[in-house]
């Protein structure tokens, strides 16, 4: 359980502004442009203290450059906790993702019971359903059946229905 010792400010309409500043940095610290800014500052600030005369140098490279070890070291005081901060934004991100996409896969699985139930009720209607070949059965035995009664009204002997069809 955390205590705050701050006040906490309520959030503008604007969103996180620290946090997506932080992002941008920690962001921009892992291109190879930074990697090769930083080469070429820590290349000059060295060649600058080897190369230029005693007075003009300010790190002395018999001491092993401590300024430029200081610089590099505060560097990556910083760094370290603004990645760490873009982690954590990010892992928010992928929470409200994840949750998301959750919430999308259980409306499809129900969309698609749904649709699976239907087919089911539909295979069920059709197999309920006559036939074409159902049919012209039917109305063959209803044809043969009105040409016996009319040939017994007639006094003919009963035909084949083989006639028809």
């Amino acid at each position: 359980m955390r205590t705050r010792v701050l006040p906490t400010r309520r959030r503008s309409g604007r969103g996180d502004t620290f946090g997506r500043a932080t992002e941008g940095i920690a962001r921009a610290m892992g291109t190879p442009w930074f990697l090769v800014g930083l080469t070429l500052f820590c290349v000059v600030w060295m060649a600058w203290n080897v190369f230029t005369p005693k007075a003009l140098q300010f790190d002395s490279a018999a001491i092993g450059f401590t300024a430029l070890t200081l610089v590099l070291s505060l560097q990556a005081s910083y760094a370290a906790p603004l990645i760490l901060l873009a982690q954590n934004r990010q892992d928010d991100r992928d929470r409200v993702q994840f949750e998301q996409d959750r919430q999308r896969a259980e409306r499809n699985l129900a969309d698609t019971e749904y649709l699976a139930r239907e087919v089911v009720a539909l295979r069920l209607a059709m197999r309920d359903m006559a036939s074409k070949d159902f049919i012209r059965s039917e109305i063959r035995s209803l044809l043969e059946e009105l040409d016996r009664r009319d040939a017994i009204d007639d006094g003919e002997p009963e035909r084949s229905a083989d006639v028809r069809g």
